[in-house]
């Protein structure tokens, strides 16, 4: 028979959107450090097979978010200062190319995006709201990783970041997160100049001055039993 011209949509997996949930739960603190993971109760909390949610947790794991004790269930990993620096030195790096490689592709339109972004984020930390800080830095950011096209980088943005925006919102809700703006504000005016070497520089300053001190490195005792 021959080829169909027309192709259906893209589906995400089952697998990610559980994925997708979880970290946002355990980014956001719904599912705190230490909190007990059982693939029979996050199935029924989620409407889902077990099968999606076991796939969703091995993920997890090789991202850092949650870890599997002998013996015992899956747990939401501590915040642990080893993990966050070896993630923000991952992905401070990562930023730092896609913003070298985006800067001479990037147009009008994306240096708006950027702006616009960085007025929410300002917006946000003037509010007090870590969650909206925390949505428009990831806009801010995903402006140059669109731009680069490196699905490579992305792929590694993608697994590590989710790590350190647990730090993030610690960060986003003090001081030292509206020095944030001001970085931004200096980086796109160095992706406008076209100045790709220094704009790069900057990305990377940016997470590297994420603070990633873990309130108490130790492994936490897990929750009593509960459904998430």
């Amino acid at each position: 028979m021959p080829v169909p011209i027309e192709t259906l949509a893209p589906r995400p997996l089952l697998r990610d959107e559980v994925f997708a949930r979880l970290r946002d739960a355990i980014v956001d603190g719904t599912l705190a450090p230490g909190e007990q993971l059982r693939d029979g109760d996050v199935a029924t909390w989620l409407g889902v097979s077990r099968t999606p949610v076991r796939e969703a947790l091995l993920e997890l794991g090789r991202a850092g978010l949650v870890r599997a004790l002998p013996g015992r269930s899956t747990v939401v990993s501590p915040l642990e200062e080893r993990s966050l620096r070896d993630a923000q030195a991952v992905v401070a790096a990562m930023h730092r190319l896609v913003v070298q490689q985006a800067v001479p592709l990037m147009t009008p339109a994306d240096i708006d995006r950027m702006r616009n972004a960085n007025d929410r984020f300002a917006d946000a930390q003037a509010a007090g709201d870590a969650d909206a800080a925390l949505a428009a830095d990831e806009d801010f950011h995903a402006v140059a990783l669109d731009v680069s096209g490196n699905a490579a980088a992305r792929a590694v943005i993608a697994q590590y970041e989710p790590v350190l925006h647990r730090a993030e919102r610690l960060r986003f809700a003090s001081v030292e997160g509206r020095d944030s703006v001001a970085r931004h504000a200096r980086l796109i005016d160095l992706c406008a100049s076209g100045d790709a070497e220094a704009a790069a520089s900057v990305a990377e300053q940016t997470w590297q001055t994420l603070t990633v001190e873990a309130p108490g490195s130790e492994d936490p005792e897990p929750r009593p039993e509960e459904t998430p």
